[in-house]
C-alpha cells in the first residue's frame, strides 16, 4: 500500500520562521509579523484574525516580493531529494499549511504532489481576504482525508510532519508523525522527533515504516 506524507510548512520545511515572516521581510515589516506569529502560536489569535492582519500589512506586496521571499527563505536541506525518493517509492507527498496559498503552491515545482494553503487573493491585492478560505488545524485533517481519497490511501497510510499547535489535530489523526524542530504543543503526540536542518534525516526516521 502506498503512503501519503503530509508536510507542514512554517517551522517545519522552513526552519525557525514562517512564510508570512519571510514575505514581510521583503517589505520591511518582519517585526510586526513575528509578533503575529507569536500571538497565534500562543493561541491569542486564531487563523482568520492572523490572515486579516497580515493582509493589512501587505498592501504593497508584489509577485517580485513573493519570489524573493521564497527563494531566500531558510529552507531545510534536501527537501527536493526527499520528495523525489517518496515519488520513486510509489508514495505521495503533500504540503498543507496555514500560510498563503500563493506561497505554498510554489512547492509543487519542487516535487510535491499537492500543496494547500489559506486562500488569499492574487498578488497584488485588489480584493479582500475571505475568512472562509483560511485554513485551521481541523482543516488540515479534512484536506488529508480528501487527499487520501484522491490517492487511494487511508489515514492509516499517512505520515505527518509538523512543529506546532496547528499540527496537533493531524498528529492525532494519523498513526505515524514526526515532530520537526517542534514546540511544546506536540510533546507526547509525535511518534518520532527530529531537531536539525536536514529533511532527509527526519524522513529517515520513518522511511521504512509501513
Amino acid at each position: 500500500m502506498a503512503r501519503l506524507h503530509l508536510f507542514d510548512l512554517d517551522g517545519t520545511l522552513l526552519q525557525g520562521t514562517s512564510a508570512p515572516v519571510e514575505i514581510s521581510r521583503q517589505l520591511g515589516l518582519e517585526a510586526e509579523t513575528v509578533a503575529l506569529d507569536q500571538a497565534i502560536s500562543a493561541g491569542l489569535i486564531g487563523p482568520p484574525e492572523y490572515a486579516a492582519q497580515v493582509y493589512e500589512l501587505w498592501t504593497e506586496l508584489t509577485e517580485v516580493h513573493v519570489s524573493a521571499a521564497f527563494e531566500g527563505a531558510p529552507w531545510l536541506e534536501r527537501i527536493r531529494e526527499v520528495w523525489e525518493e517518496i515519488r520513486q517509492a510509489g508514495d505521495y507527498c503533500a504540503v498543507v499549511s496555514l500560510s498563503p496559498s500563493f506561497f505554498v503552491e510554489r512547492l509543487i515545482g519542487w516535487g510535491a504532489h499537492a500543496a494547500f494553503g489559506s486562500r488569499f487573493p492574487a498578488v497584488p491585492f485588489t480584493e479582500p481576504v475571505d475568512p472562509s478560505g483560511v485554513l485551521t488545524a481541523a482543516a488540515k485533517v479534512e484536506i488529508a482525508d480528501r487527499l487520501c481519497g484522491e490517492f487511494g490511501v487511508t489515514r492509516e497510510d499517512c505520515i505527518a510532519y509538523g512543529d506546532s499547535l496547528s499540527d496537533t489535530d493531524l498528529f492525532a489523526a494519523v498513526p505515524i508523525s514526526v515532530a520537526v524542530n517542534a514546540d511544546r504543543h506536540l510533546s507526547g503526540l509525535a511518534t518520532h522527533s527530529y531537531m536539525g536542518g536536514d529533511l532527509w534525516e527526519a524522513y529517515e526516521l520513518v522511511r521504512h515504516a509501513r
